[in-house]
């Protein structure tokens, strides 16, 4: 695979990303023609839809920061197009660039559900809490279609493993039926992902996923249906958002949010180059703030990947923010931390009997 290089070109309605950054795995890019794309009206490109043949569904997590150690991920790539998404670069891995093609090209594990069946059913699975959408989201808007995620978790029902849910689309609350009846055994806790309350700045920054109004009406109907519900307040732009989330937490609990939790921003490979061109063509007032403010609580630089500063960031600013966080919480009536959920439902399912002879 290669990946584009060029003159930046702007905006693209609906994408995220404006192009397609080299891959910092490959040796050849294409070179963009001036003369054949036109400046004033780039290409939009069209997504497309790849079979993932992954054998193996769940993903294990060394990472001691996150809490969860097992997670699903249904689809590779993310059509919300989000230009921050810290899992940009890993679709390089696929020999695709972390730009355009990370929103454009999504892998989809059309086996999802009868792999993880498999694993559930075998006698070393030792029951624990599954994340669903520990890297891209799982209710992305082409979910509304394939139904990857809502099969998978009528597996988890069946079975009565606990999951806990990551995203920031208001599709999750079609599902409230499987996770309200996972929650009555303690087996089922959502976060929605609230970055901004300003309906005009989330679509710049999140073109494809759900408007925040539509994310507080998911928390609403989950909870509801009896479902744990949280907000993330993630990630927090310093410079640009932080300032909104008492609001947000503040909207969120009002909506039934019990539990919250907040990831300052940070921008690792080519999310770097990404996010640069982003605020010159949204926010080119703001730019040298907001990169200043990151660098800020990254030690100087514009991302840290070591465990426990990267999910906090470290400094005055980080410090502050920290302190934001709780008074705001303090105030708004919600609890700082997620919610805990219990294996004790799990059972195994009998398997089909022969016939006997």
């Amino acid at each position: 695979m290669t990946s584009m290089r060029g003159e930046h070109r702007g905006a693209i309605h609906g994408r995220g990303a404006a192009d397609n950054p080299p891959n910092r795995f490959e040796s050849i890019v294409y070179e963009a023609d001036a003369d054949f794309f036109d400046a004033e009206e780039p290409e939009r490109p069209k997504t497309q839809l790849f079979r993932d043949a992954s054998r193996s569904i769940l993903a294990r997590n060394e990472s001691p920061d996150v809490g969860f150690d097992v997670s699903i991920n249904p689809y590779r790539g993310c059509l919300h197009g989000c230009v921050y998404c810290f899992a940009r670069p890993n679709h390089e891995y696929l020999g695709f660039s972390s730009g355009l093609d990370f929103e454009t090209k999504i892998l989809v594990k059309e086996d999802a559900p009868e792999l993880l069946r498999a694993e559930l059913s075998k006698k070393s699975w030792k029951p624990q809490t599954i994340a669903i959408s520990g890297v891209t989201d799982a209710y992305q808007p082409i979910e509304r279609q394939l139904g990857i995620t809502r099969r998978c978790l009528e597996v988890l029902a069946e079975f009565r493993n606990p999951v806990l849910v990551i995203t920031k689309n208001q599709l999750v609350a079609r599902d409230r039926d499987l996770l309200g009846d996972l929650a009555r055994d303690r087996a089922a806790g959502v976060f929605l992902s609230i970055t901004s309350l300003d309906g005009e700045l989330q679509r710049k920054m999140e073109p494809r996923a759900s408007p925040p109004d539509r994310r507080l009406e998911a928390i609403r109907s989950l909870a509801e249906a009896g479902v744990p519900v949280g907000v993330l307040v993630a990630p927090v732009v310093l410079g640009l958002t932080d300032h909104e989330m008492p609001a947000i937490l503040r909207a969120a609990t009002e909506a039934g949010a019990r539990f919250a939790g907040y990831v300052p921003l940070r921008l690792p490979y080519a999310v770097k180059e990404l996010f640069e061109r982003w605020l010159d063509d949204h926010f080119p007032d703001r730019k040298q703030k907001v990169l200043g403010r990151i660098r800020s609580l990254r030690g100087g630089k514009l991302n840290d990947p070591r465990f426990g500063s990267r999910l906090r960031g470290e400094g005055i600013y980080a410090q502050q923010l920290a302190a934001l966080f709780a008074i705001a919480c303090r105030r708004a009536g919600i609890y700082d931390g997620r919610v805990e959920l219990s294996t004790a439902a799990f059972r195994q399912p009998a398997g089909p009997q022969l016939a006997l002879f």
